[in-house]
This record gives structure tokens, C-alpha cells and sequence, in this order.
């Protein structure tokens, strides 16, 4: 008996329903202000996290170097999102009136957070090419090097507010609520969370993921089975850089205030703590470290400047007794294969295929 063979890739139904209801409700639940505006922040900053986090894993897990600078490819997403939305949006004090009606930021704003993605992976380059040379303790100097440039230029750069910072993307929000009244702030964030996961889900899984994560096992081995070493570290350098804009985008639009300051090194540092804290290589520990560790900074709010002393420490308490992290590099279907199914089918074995060709 001939039975239909499932895709690999593909997202059964009830995956696609439950989703899509999940942020549905969310959605619906703080429009009508069921949900105060603490809890969708602490939602968006959530959401904000997994997108940073699991776009460093994919160097630092799943390629095996060791990137210390990452929130300056935020900065440059964040920065440059930002000032798109404001030239075209919003009354602003680069060319004074919006070039667009500020209704059609309800179809362009993703156009916009795409481009501050793009970008950013632009930036990654800075990155990319030096890795091709350089491991471990260099890699990490030269993206923390790439942090401090990216932070320095901007500090220099008045025409974006320099180190006071620039502000004025909540108008472009606030253009969107009035066409539509929703917490577009919100919706926006969960879907491009949504979209970045699959993303990195189905590269992970493909030809090019595979080569990826041949380099965190033996560069040199790698290259003998004809690995492209190279071409892979700029494609998982630019993609995760990209990435990482994405989440600036939206962290800039989610505050309405950027300065160089909020992507410093000590952003960096949260990234390297959800990705070591969740597992290097694991997709579902990115995720449930973000939001372990955003719970995490809620409590220690009260603490002020002191958190950022027990932050560093957390990373060091972390590679002492914990140094593979909460799920090490296995995915939550590894623990609990009931949602192998679930999170995105199934592949067939050749025996398996093998098999139901029989029948």
C-alpha cells in the first residue's frame, strides 16, 4: 500500500494553526489592553532576544568560532532602520517632510526592517574576512574590535544625534496604530521572530548548514571533503549579522530612542550568556534562554547598575559547571520525539522509503 512521504522541511498544519493563533490572540489580547503595556514589553524584549541570540548561535554554536561583538551588526540595523523610518514616515530633521504618507508605513515597515538587516550583513563583511585567517581568541578580538568601530563611528556621526542619541521612530508606529488600531509594535516583532526561526531552522538544515557546521568539527577536514570553508564562514558571518540588524530594527522601533550606548559591549555580552545558557548549536535552547534570561533582567531591574556585575558573572558560573549549556546542542525534539512531527516532520531513511515501496 502506497502512502504519501512527508517533505522534509515542511510545517504540519496543526504547527501553522497553533501559531498563527498564538499570535493572534496575543495581538488581540493587548489591543483590548488585556495585556498592559509592562507585559507586551517584556513579550517584545522576549521576542528581541531570541532574534539576537539565535542569530550568534549561528557562529558561535553552529560553526564553532567564538564572536564577542555582535550587538554593533544590531547597531548598524537598529541606526539605519531607524533613519529610513524616519525620512520616509515622519516629520524628521534630515530633509524636514516625509517623502511617503505616513499611512504607508503599515505595508513598508518590514521593507524597512529588511533593509536595516541587509545592512548589517554588509557589516558582517568586517568580520567575515578577517575570520578567514583567524579562530578562537583573534576571531574574538576582531569582533570585539568591530563592536568598538561601529560604536565609535556613531558616537562621530551628528547628522544621527551622535552619543545623545536619536529618537522619533515611535511616529511611525503611532502612524500605523492610527490607519489600524493595533499593537503593530508587537505583531511586528512576533512575526519577524517567527520568519527568523524557520530561517535558521531550514538553513541549519540544508546543504549549506551542513558545511557550516563541518568547520566547528575540523576546518581542515572540512576542506579536504570540499567544503568551501570560506564561502561558508562569509554566509554564516553576513546571515547571522543580518540577522542580528533585524533585531536593532526592531529594538529601535520597540524604545522610539536609540544611542550608541545600548549596543556596547555589555549587549555583546548578554548575547554570548543566552547562547552559552541555552546550548551552542541548539536552536530551542536560543529560544528558551532568551526567554529564561529576559525574565531574568526583569527581576534584577531593581539591582540598577549591580545587574551588570551578576550578568559577566552568570557567563563565567556557566562555563565552570554548565559549559554545554541547558540543552548542549540537541533540540527539544531530540528530548521529546513526540514533537519531531510537530516542529516540522519527519525525514525518511532510505530503508524507510525502501520499505513502504514494498508495501
Amino acid at each position: 500500500m502506497n502512502r504519501p512521504l512527508k517533505l522534509r522541511g515542511t510545517y504540519p498544519v496543526l504547527a501553522i494553526a497553533l501559531i498563527s493563533g498564538s499570535v493572534a490572540l496575543i495581538t488581540i489580547l493587548a489591543a483590548l489592553g488585556i495585556l498592559n503595556q509592562y507585559i507586551q514589553s517584556v513579550i517584545m524584549s522576549i521576542g528581541i532576544n531570541i532574534i539576537f541570540a539565535a542569530s550568534l548561535n549561528i557562529v558561535n554554536g553552529y560553526m564553532g568560532e567564538f564572536s564577542c561583538g555582535h550587538a554593533g551588526f544590531m547597531a548598524v540595523g537598529a541606526y539605519i532602520s531607524s533613519v529610513l523610518s524616519l525620512i520616509l514616515f515622519t516629520e524628521n530633521k534630515f530633509l524636514g517632510a516625509p517623502l511617503l504618507p505616513p499611512q504607508s508605513a503599515l505595508l513598508l515597515f518590514p521593507v524597512v526592517i529588511i533593509i536595516g538587516g541587509i545592512a548589517a550583513a554588509l557589516a558582517g563583511l568586517l568580520v567575515a574576512v578577517p575570520s578567514f585567517k583567524t579562530r578562537d581568541d583573534y576571531l574574538a578580538i576582531i569582533t570585539i574590535a568591530a563592536n568598538y568601530i561601529i560604536m565609535t563611528a556613531i558616537n562621530n556621526l551628528e547628522v544621527v544625534g551622535a552619543s545623545r542619541g536619536l529618537m522619533g521612530m515611535k511616529a511611525t508606529i503611532f502612524a500605523m496604530s492610527d490607519t489600524i488600531p493595533l499593537p503593530w509594535t508587537l505583531l511586528w516583532i512576533l512575526l519577524f521572530v517567527i520568519v527568523c526561526v524557520i530561517a535558521i531552522k531550514r538553513l541549519m538544515a540544508s546543504v549549506l548548514g551542513k558545511g557550516i557546521s563541518a568547520i566547528r568539527y575540523d576546518e581542515i577536514s572540512a576542506e579536504i571533503m570540499s567544503v568551501n570553508t570560506n564561502r561558508m564562514k562569509l554566509l554564516a558571518f553576513m546571515f547571522s549579522s543580518g540577522l542580528a540588524g533585524i533585531g536593532g530594527g526592531l529594538f529601535a522601533h520597540m524604545l522610539g530612542f536609540i544611542n550608541p550606548s545600548s549596543f556596547n559591549i555589555m549587549k555583546s555580552t548578554e548575547g554570548l550568556v543566552m547562547v552559552y545558557l541555552g546550548g551552542m548549536g541548539s536552536l530551542s535552547g536560543s529560544v528558551l534562554s532568551a526567554v529564561f534570561f529576559t525574565f531574568l533582567l526583569e527581576l534584577l531591574r531593581p539591582l540598577q547598575i549591580l545587574k551588570w556585575v551578576f550578568i559577566p558573572l552568570l557567563l563565567i558560573l556557566l562555563m565552570q559547571f554548565r559549559p554545554e549549556g541547558i540543552l548542549g546542542n540537541r533540540e527539544l525534539s531530540d528530548l521529546f520525539p513526540v514533537l519531531k512531527g510537530f516542529l516540522g516532520g519527519t525525514e525518511k531513511t532510505d530503508r524507510g522509503v525502501k520499505h513502504e515501496k514494498s508495501s
